[in-house]
């Protein structure tokens, strides 16, 4: 499933609904920056890393899969082009990309935070119903959306992949294994895509050239917002980081240098 999300109107169903480029409330046209994809877009970090970008000066293509929250982030921020895309889905997520080099032009930056977390009791409590939820929304979902977005990446003067990874990678519990286990196999993947950009630049075995992509992993213990700070007053959450703070992080990736950048782990926590 892929539409760009229109503002409410029984007349027009979201399935397969494109809008033009423009609208009363999302005038990108005349935006300068890099284009950037934000995929979960609609959490609170999603919410602050767009904001963040389109302070930076970015063009912003929110993708989610909760439409109405989409339109309320497109209504309150001008340079954000709403879509809707099941990224579990290889051709839902090509046509997404269509639609986003068609309304903005080729992309700059790839920002991927959907995710989610399920535990168990212990590893013989690690169930295969969550393993799968948590392959597919985490792993699947990064999959396939840097496979499809990765020609525009390594062609772009300030190509940036960029995923939120957590401690629990490297220092894993038992009741959090599987979660563990699909934040690190994502750190390799994004790794993965960093040697490519480095082998097609900088690393080019006969015409090496500056290095102008790259990709990151941003590691935390885990990501507070102001509502679970209003939520409980009380409470320290100690080693957390904000989702403003990682916000900021993100939206540098695009005037920092890629030969400094590229294949990094950066511990916001």
């Amino acid at each position: 499933m892929l539409s760009r999300y229109a503002p409410s109107n029984p007349q027009h169903p979201m399935e397969g609904h494109t809008l033009p480029t423009t609208n009363d409330h999302n005038d990108v046209a005349s935006t300068p920056g890099p284009n950037v994809v934000v995929a979960g877009s609609t959490s609170a970090a999603g919410q602050a890393v767009v904001t963040a970008l389109l302070a930076a000066g970015a063009r912003v293509a929110a993708v989610d899969l909760d439409a109405a929250r989409l339109e309320e982030l497109a209504r309150n921020h001008d340079g954000v082009l709403p879509y809707t895309c099941n990224l579990a889905n290889l051709e839902s997520v090509e046509k997404l990309a269509a639609a986003v080099r068609s309304d903005l032009g080729p992309v700059d930056g790839l920002i991927h935070l959907v995710g989610g977390w399920r535990g168990g009791d212990g590893i013989t409590g690690q169930k295969d119903d969550d393993w799968d939820v948590l392959h597919t929304s985490i792993m699947t979902t990064l999959r396939n959306t840097s496979r499809v977005f990765y020609p525009d990446l390594e062609a772009s003067p300030r190509g940036r992949l960029a995923i939120v990874s957590a401690t629990a990678a490297a220092n894993p519990t038992a009741g959090g294994a599987s979660y563990s286990a699909i934040k690190a196999a994502s750190e390799a993947w994004v790794l993965g895509v960093a040697d490519g950009f480095k082998a097609a630049q900088s690393g080019h075995k006969t015409e090496p050239k500056e290095q102008t992509s790259a990709a990151v992993v941003f590691v935390v213990k885990a990501l507070l917002d102001d509502a679970m700070k209003e939520a409980a007053p009380h409470r320290k959450f100690p080693g957390y980081t904000h989702v403003n703070e990682l916000a900021e992080h993100i939206a540098a990736l695009f005037d920092a240098p890629a030969s400094h950048l590229n294949g990094t782990r950066q511990h916001l926590a």
